[in-house]
């Protein structure tokens, strides 16, 4: 079962069909909607700010979401697509985003709705990516708009998570049923 703690008297709150897998680390002031998953070894520690997620949401592999205590919160909203070793800290992800694999998001920065953040993308502080561009190299900065379609993958992962949560009844959480550690 993956490690759900508590931290200072905050526990983890998700809503319904959400896939945690085994090794995944959730900590402290989270709060998810339906059907997220998060994946192997991927860590979201809310321990000195809140982290919000929206519905259908996903955080893959190797990926980490964090906070910092003089920054603030990290957002996340519905349909968006964190991918495998990403480091997501202390910004705001609007609906339907893609963060391609092993970007980096620092402090304050907001990734617009239906954006893409390209591979590898390093995303300073105080960034802001408009609705529907792709951003990507080091420092990122904009490609080229997004097509219609494009960012359309979280509804995959969602298919991916009711899959394992068939084959492995202990990975479908549920607060009702699930007490953190």
């Amino acid at each position: 079962m993956a490690l759900i703690k508590a931290y200072k008297g905050m526990t983890p709150r998700w809503g319904k069909d959400c896939y945690f897998s085994e090794n995944a680390t959730i900590v402290g002031d989270v709060t998810m909607g339906d059907e997220c998953s998060i994946w192997f070894n991927a860590v979201v520690r809310g321990d000195v700010a809140p982290i919000t997620i929206g519905d259908r949401s996903n955080v893959q592999d190797g990926s980490c979401v964090h906070v910092t205590h003089d920054t603030g919160p990290t957002h996340i909203g519905s349909d968006v697509t964190i991918g495998h070793n990403v480091t997501v800290h202390a910004c705001t992800i609007h609906d339907g985003a893609l963060i391609g694999m092993g970007a980096t998001l620092l402090d304050g920065c907001e990734v617009g709705r239906g954006s893409i953040v390209a591979a590898g993308a390093l995303v300073l502080q105080h960034t802001v990516i408009p609705d529907g561009q792709i951003w990507g190299g080091v420092p990122a900065k904009y490609l080229k708009d997004v097509r219609p379609g494009q960012t359309d993958n979280a509804k995959h992962y969602v298919a991916y998570a009711k899959y394992y949560m068939e084959e492995n009844e202990n990975n479908r959480y549920s607060n009702e049923t699930t007490k953190s550690i």
